[in-house]
């Protein structure tokens, strides 16, 4: 190994990404390391610190320091099944291709933008077009569109908001099951999960309380078309979560709003409540629940993934951080991009794509339900249903010709499940695969009748 703390991280790192570091596995105690490798100790221990805030260990005490056990090294997305020929495909979480508009000739017009200025170095960051959308759609759910940024994709947003508030070592509350590419960023970035447990109405009361007296700096959340669950938030669950988060107003609150454009219903917010009168003129303005606050809006289910295009609404000194340090870093995201997002959303359509998507998605947990399975699917793209073994589910319907997500790659303490993706999934294939999913269970469920005497 070398003699420095940073490649001696390295080649830790390399060790794991190898697997010749197994997750769990333990790691010398730092004296020990220091006196095999001739460096001080302090040098270790400098080594140690790099590889938690990447993500890749984790330091208990007098336990000592071990290989997370999943270390932020490969993102669980690109850890793809092994989908045989035939099989029906729906594990990936995509949008209906066929639902997506076309975008050769809005990127086509793109090429041809008006200001001579933009895409250039010193030339503006956010596009005209794309901004004045993004404040229109903001304001009609009520949330302030005062300071607005524009990153590359839901995560890359959600990356950026971190990095301007929190520190290595901050614990974050998520949702769980929850968004497994968050899983896998936060403790990239040196942080600490904090799940909170979610029911079809989003996350749970209690377990926003418990996250809350746990200390966490932030709450990260989805208002609607949840990944994997398909929660959404009612007003009642709504006003009790903000009542909760006011007597915290310093925790950062990150809403991923990766819906909209796919799913109808009224968007309830966190992030402001109901608008009170201000200012001398008496108007009535939505009042932020805490002092630091973001809404992440993406255009990847309805416009399509690769536009990578996010909008963020939030309070001035969030989104003032996240597009300064977007200066110092990327620059900018692509004008190209803007227009042609711009253009898309402007011709934009929702309504075929949101009763789409709730009829399959509606179809499917009805015929599971008729046949006594649960499955939740409230919003969005993906049906989620509670099993008792996640590798016999999934090796099972893979059998049978269909390849579903194991709920491991969702959850962090909640009971084992499989989510379903339903936007490519067609009206006619639904009996069959609610009868074998139905069967699949029965199947389990006798044989542990069986076990017990039952």
């Amino acid at each position: 190994m070398g003699r420095r703390a940073n490649e001696i991280a390295a080649e830790i790192e390399a060790l794991v990404t190898a697997g010749e570091l197994a997750p769990g596995a333990g790691l010398p105690p730092l004296r020990d390391l220091a006196l095999d490798l001739g460096v001080n100790p302090n040098t270790v221990a400098a080594a140690y610190r790099v590889l938690r805030e990447r993500g890749v260990i984790e330091t208990a005490g007098r336990r000592g320091s071990r290989v997370l056990p999943r270390p932020a090294l490969t993102p669980r997305d690109y850890a793809p099944l092994d989908i045989l020929p035939g099989v029906r495909d729906l594990a990936d979480g995509n949008p209906d291709a066929r639902l997506l508009p076309d975008p050769g000739p809005a990127l086509a017009r793109a090429g041809r933008g008006p200001d001579p200025q933009a895409g250039r170095y010193g030339g503006t960051d956010l596009d005209p077009g794309l901004l004045a959308l993004a404040r229109h759609s903001f304001a009609a759910d009520g949330l302030p569109a005062d300071a607005i940024g524009i990153a590359s994709g839901a995560l890359d947003a959600q990356e950026r908001i971190f990095q301007a508030w929190l520190r290595p070592g901050d614990a974050v509350a998520v949702e769980d099951p929850g968004w497994g590419s968050l899983f896998d960023l936060l403790p990239a970035l040196g942080l600490r999960l904090q799940p909170m447990p979610v029911d079809d109405d989003g996350p749970t009361v209690a377990g926003l309380r418990q996250a809350l007296d746990a200390g966490v700096r932030a709450v990260v959340l989805t208002a609607r078309a949840q990944n994997p669950t398909g929660a959404a938030l009612g007003e009642q669950r709504a006003t009790a979560l903000r009542a909760l988060l006011a007597e915290r107003p310093d925790v950062l609150l990150v809403e991923d709003d990766h819906g909209h454009g796919i799913v109808d219903g009224p968007y309830h917010t966190l992030c402001v409540g109901p608008a009170a009168a201000s200012g001398p003129d008496g108007d009535r303005r939505p009042q932020p629940t805490v002092r630091h606050w973001a809404v992440v809006r993406s255009v990847a289910k309805s416009l399509g993934p690769d536009l990578r295009i996010a909008v963020i609404a939030g309070d001035r000194d969030t989104v003032d951080r996240v597009r300064g340090r977007q200066r110092l870093g990327a620059g900018w995201v692509s004008h190209l991009l803007q227009r042609t997002a711009a253009a898309l959303w402007a011709d934009y359509d929702p309504a075929p794509g949101v009763a789409s998507y709730r009829l399959r998605r509606d179809a499917l947990v009805d015929a599971l339900a008729a046949r006594g399975v649960e499955a939740h699917g409230r919003s969005g793209l993906c049906v989620w249903v509670p099993v008792p073994d996640e590798t016999a589910a999934v090796t099972g319907l893979m059998q049978r010709g269909w390849a579903v997500s194991p709920g491991a790659r969702f959850r962090l303490e909640t009971a084992p499940g499989m989510r379903l993706t339903v936007s490519t999934l067609d009206l006619e294939e639904i009996p069959r695969l609610a009868d074998d999913v139905a069967a699949l269970l029965r199947r389990r469920t006798d044989r542990a009748d069986a076990v017990r005497g039952v």
